[in-house]
């Protein structure tokens, strides 16, 4: 429940993250209407005075952190379901926003038909009442499979793979009444007629991501073609670079002339920062353009009220680079893979934990989500029966710090691939509120300690204007 004594807060003496670099600024945020406010127009216009002055004391002041695949965590899986699976799911958001994750994208694997039809009504959107008290927010879900190929199935169960040969095989898996609790699927698009159904998930506001594919990269350039924008996690669970037929990883190769693009996104409304440059700063590579949507002619007014629901992807056609999800644990890729592709493409990167329920939890044996058993090692969680990786329990502020020593990218630049890299990729409903400190977005916040040679340390957590760790 929010607070009842509605609060303005001002953070002085630190460092925001603004158009690319660290600058010095203050920062206001109002926890009445939970979003961050101009401060020309709090202390000129209205003449309001801050209740609580936060000193930073040299520390970053970053938006939340958006992790795009998150399976669960603390012993809590969102593919299982359980008698008390809704409070499982509240008490774990609780347990996220302590880790910087101030919004996320629940992760349901393969499973059968019955499964997702009685989680994914627990994991659509959950912002709606703008309830700091609730921790972090989901976004939607993520469902990755069953839409996926048997030879890059990863730890996914062969099993329940199929392929879709229309939407009404979509609606079967899912549910029809479950799709608009869906913002993002994981599918293989060279099986079934995935790349003709691309259209009909991008028309309904799900993001298409490429992954656990044996494409060839004529088949993915195809994807992109029909407005795939995503890749999950670059590199693992897809076929191979080779030299005349690079994969999907090709798709980073592609021509960056007119790159994919949210629909009047966030740069477009951010303001000019009035600040100098700090000594903490990315690289400066120019940002996407925004390209301006037409109407055709016979657009009625059904149409636009019916396109007004839906959320604005980033637009996509041929010979266009997509965003691409990166795991930066240090297990599931080396630090020169990660190199090679943020250098291919910066604005595209994404970092993501793909965190299994086993992270939080102590070392040990346990059963995954298929009945096999686990063994927990640290932060490598393996099959016990072959060694095989199955995952990391790193958190999102862990592959940061390994992002930003493996690729030399900068403090500003791998805090992007946490933030505002991952909003404009959900669209532009999420692009106008998350990711970014311009007045309106909502004031979830990341306070962190650290400089450019010392790792970043989680110190303070906001959201909706209210502290919460």
């Amino acid at each position: 429940m929010r607070d009842p004594t509605p609060v303005i807060t001002k953070f002085t003496n630190g460092y925001l993250l603004r158009d690319s670099q660290l600058v010095p600024g203050d920062l206001w945020v109002s926890s009445k209407t939970g979003t961050i406010i101009s401060p020309q127009a709090a202390f000129y216009g209205s003449h309001l005075m801050p209740d609580r002055v936060v000193d930073l004391h040299g520390k970053i002041l970053s938006p939340g952190f958006i992790d795009v695949q998150l399976n669960g965590g603390h012993g809590f899986d969102f593919s299982i379901p359980e008698p008390d699976f809704e409070a499982k799911v509240a008490e774990t958001n609780r347990r996220f926003i302590k880790t910087g994750v101030t919004s996320y994208l629940p992760t349901v694997i393969s499973q059968a038909g019955d499964v997702y039809k009685e989680v994914l009504p627990y994991l659509g959107p959950s912002g709606q009442n703008r309830d700091p008290a609730k921790g972090a927010e989901s976004l939607g879900a993520h469902v990755e499979g069953p839409f996926l190929s048997p030879a890059r199935n990863g730890i996914h169960n062969k099993s329940i793979l199929q392929q879709a040969k229309s939407w009404s095989d979509i609606e079967a898996c899912y549910g029809q009444d479950n799709i608009p609790y869906i913002r993002k699927i994981t599918a293989a698009p060279e099986l079934g007629n995935m790349i003709e159904l691309i259209p009909q998930f991008v028309g309904r506001g799900i993001v298409f991501s490429i992954g656990h594919t044996d494409a060839d990269l004529a088949e993915a350039e195809a994807a992109v073609a029909a407005g795939a924008t995503m890749v999950t996690h670059m590199f693992n669970a897809m076929r191979p670079f080779t030299h005349r037929d690079p994969g999907v990883l090709g798709l980073l190769g592609e021509s960056a002339s007119n790159p994919p693009s949210p629909l009047q996104s966030r740069p477009a409304s951010r303001p000019p920062t009035p600040y100098a440059s700090s000594p903490m700063t990315s690289s400066t590579a120019s940002k996407r353009p925004t390209p301006r949507s037409s109407l055709s002619i016979s657009t009625t007014v059904t149409d636009l009220e019916e396109d007004a629901m839906r959320p604005k992807l980033p637009s996509s056609s041929s010979g266009h680079q997509p965003f691409f999800g990166l795991i930066a644990d240090g297990i599931h890729l080396s630090a020169q893979a990660l190199k090679i592709a943020y250098s291919a493409f910066p604005d595209g990167a994404i970092l993501i934990t793909d965190a299994l329920k086993f992270a939080g939890l102590p070392d040990g044996k346990y059963t995954w989500t298929n009945g096999d058993e686990i063994i927990k090692e640290g932060l490598v969680i393996k099959h016990a029966h072959n060694g095989r990786l199955a995952g990391v329990a790193s958190s999102l502020v862990e592959c940061i710090n390994n992002f930003r020593r493996f690729t030399a990218c900068g403090t500003a630049a791998a805090l992007e691939c946490v933030t505002s890299h991952p909003a404009s990729m959900l669209g532009e409903d999420i692009a106008d509120k998350k990711g970014g400190l311009a007045a309106n977005m909502d004031a979830d916040l990341v306070v962190l300690s650290g400089k450019e040679d010392e790792d970043l340390v989680v110190e303070q957590v906001w959201k909706f204007g209210v502290q919460i760790a």
